[in-house]
């Protein structure tokens, strides 16, 4: 039986890193999973992938562009054979929360029936982006499709979904870094952290 793996992020006290990213490092209010927690957890999603699709034909893709960073790391964990390819889509737009309305911004560049198609996400909150993209890529006919996303955002679950491997369970909280972003910002901190209210919400009067 394959396990559903997944783990909770522990917070970190204390101010983030803010060298060589002072003026945006200062916008987080803190660190819930630190650069080394994630560097260890995609190590150990690497080696339950080379478990898993052992002399199978696998394909790696990735949701852009959040996902970036995390495919990465990921495939460089990964010492079995594989390819990727890339999808974009939008729900968010500048938003903090997903608007249910999933757009395919770019489609893949290949054909994935018969293949064993692994989807890599940066973060799962209602989950109808991936509803959606599971309902689309299983009418490509692949070998097998399965999903592995680096967060997880359990409490704002709106539709049933199935992962195969989550990195780490997060809190109802806007977070960025590693790959993550608000209006296309912090996406090169190296770890997870949340965003200040006071940076996405008006002041008020405004």
């Amino acid at each position: 039986m394959v396990e559903r793996a997944s783990e909770v992020a522990v917070v970190t006290d204390g101010e983030p890193p803010l060298a060589g990213r002072a003026n945006w490092s200062r916008d987080v209010e803190r660190v819930l999973v630190s650069a080394e927690a994630i560097q260890e957890r995609v190590r150990a999603l690497g080696q339950r992938i080379d478990e898993h699709y052992a002399d199978k034909d696998l394909l790696l893709i990735a949701v852009l562009k959040g996902s970036v960073l995390f495919l990465a790391d990921l495939m460089r964990a990964i010492s079995i054979p594989h390819e990727i390819d890339f999808l974009a889509t939008s729900s968010y737009g500048a938003s903090t929360s997903s608007s249910g309305i999933v757009r395919i911004m770019k489609d893949l560049n290949e054909p994935i029936e018969g293949r064993h198609v692994l989807l890599v996400e940066d973060i799962i909150d209602s989950g109808h982006t991936l509803a959606y993209l599971t309902q689309l890529f299983s009418a490509r006919n692949p070998a097998s499709l399965e999903v592995v996303t680096l967060l997880d955002k359990p409490s704002r679950r709106e539709v049933d979904i199935d992962v195969l491997w989550t990195g780490f369970s997060v809190p109802d909280e806007f977070v960025i870094g590693y790959g993550l972003d608000f209006n296309q910002r912090y996406r090169n901190l190296p770890y997870i952290g949340v965003l200040k209210p006071e940076v996405y919400q008006p002041a008020d009067g405004a």
